[in-house]
């Protein structure tokens, strides 16, 4: 069983979101673990203060180094009471990796993960490069803090467990899973505000099914993400 654990400012907004629906039920069915941390708890100062002015100036503030890595000290030492071994930490910047699928299938191999949360202007650089095993953002673009980013890395390393999803096939299909993005999906009624269900998906023939998603995924790839398209030409 894998275990997720999140070091942040905001542990109630992550820990609701985790707590809902597929990831949420899956977790009270013993398939997967979270726990969320208040990097808040580990500051030494009375006032509970977590950041300060960056040195060299600039608008915002960073996070101190200390409270962030007593965190993660913390959560080490609770795998290790588990006995399970050092959780593989990722800190969620906007100077990290772009995530992708294979990174996902990557992580979600490893027995434990630390997700660590930037907010304001970033974290003491020190730290990260004391702590961190990697850093990752999902995407061109800055938000607020890294708890959303934290919340999706989660999400898609969970979704991937054993016993979180009802089969292998709900993410093998899925966009991205073979490098491609998914075929159209339709359900009932056939027909609705005069469009038709393609005609091949009510035939029962498997065969022509299979070929027409095929068809579908290679084209929606090339239209809509022809680096991937071109991706998956070469490697043919």
């Amino acid at each position: 069983m894998m275990r997720i654990d999140i070091a942040t400012l905001f542990p109630d907004m992550c820990e609701q979101v985790l707590a809902e629906s597929i990831i949420g039920r899956a977790e009270k069915k013993g398939a997967v673990e979270t726990h969320c941390h208040q990097i808040r708890d580990y500051t030494l100062n009375r006032q509970k203060q977590t950041d300060d002015y960056p040195y060299g100036g600039g608008p915002g503030k960073v996070l101190y180094a200390q409270p962030v890595k007593d965190c993660c000290l913390h959560v080490i030492g609770e795998c290790e009471a588990a006995g399970r071994p050092r959780p593989h930490i990722v800190f969620l910047t906007a100077a990290g990796k772009t995530y992708t699928e294979e990174d996902a299938k990557r992580l979600a191999a490893c027995d434990s993960l630390l997700l660590v949360c930037g907010h304001y202007e970033g974290i003491d650089e020190r730290v990260i490069e004391d702590m961190a095993d990697e850093e990752i953002s999902i995407g061109d673009y800055v938000l607020t803090g890294g708890e959303l980013a934290a919340l999706v890395v989660a999400d898609s390393v969970l979704r991937l467990q054993p016993g979180v999803l009802a089969s292998p096939e709900g993410y093998e299909k899925e966009s991205y899973w073979d490098g491609l993005l998914e075929y159209p999906q339709y359900t009932r009624p056939e027909e609705w505000e005069g469009r038709k269900v393609p005609e091949v998906l009510l035939s029962g023939n498997h065969k022509k099914i299979e070929e027409w998603r095929k068809e579908q995924s290679l084209e929606r790839t090339r239209k809509r993400r022809p680096d991937l398209y071109e991706k998956i030409r070469r490697e043919q």
